[in-house]
């Protein structure tokens, strides 16, 4: 998985949201535009693109683009 695909692909999910605003390091949680429809939007991006099926439980275990990003590398 490419890193810097994944962060466009993540960034994709944020209509509001420059993507200037967003870093790996960044926790995304705290944006303003972070909700719980954009983590199903998220999930679902993982799901379709990387074959990945994450849980509710796990995605909350993810602060930063960061930690996301190797959540769903280890899963491949």
């Amino acid at each position: 998985m490419e890193k810097q695909e994944f962060f466009k692909n993540f960034a994709n999910q944020f209509d509001d949201t420059d993507v200037s605003e967003l870093s790996f390091e960044i926790n995304f949680r705290e944006l303003d535009e972070w909700s719980s429809l954009i983590a199903l939007a998220v999930m679902n991006m993982v799901a379709k693109k990387y074959g990945v099926k994450l849980r509710p439980d796990e995605m909350k275990t993810a602060n930063t683009i960061q930690e996301l990003y190797d959540l769903v590398n280890s899963k491949l």
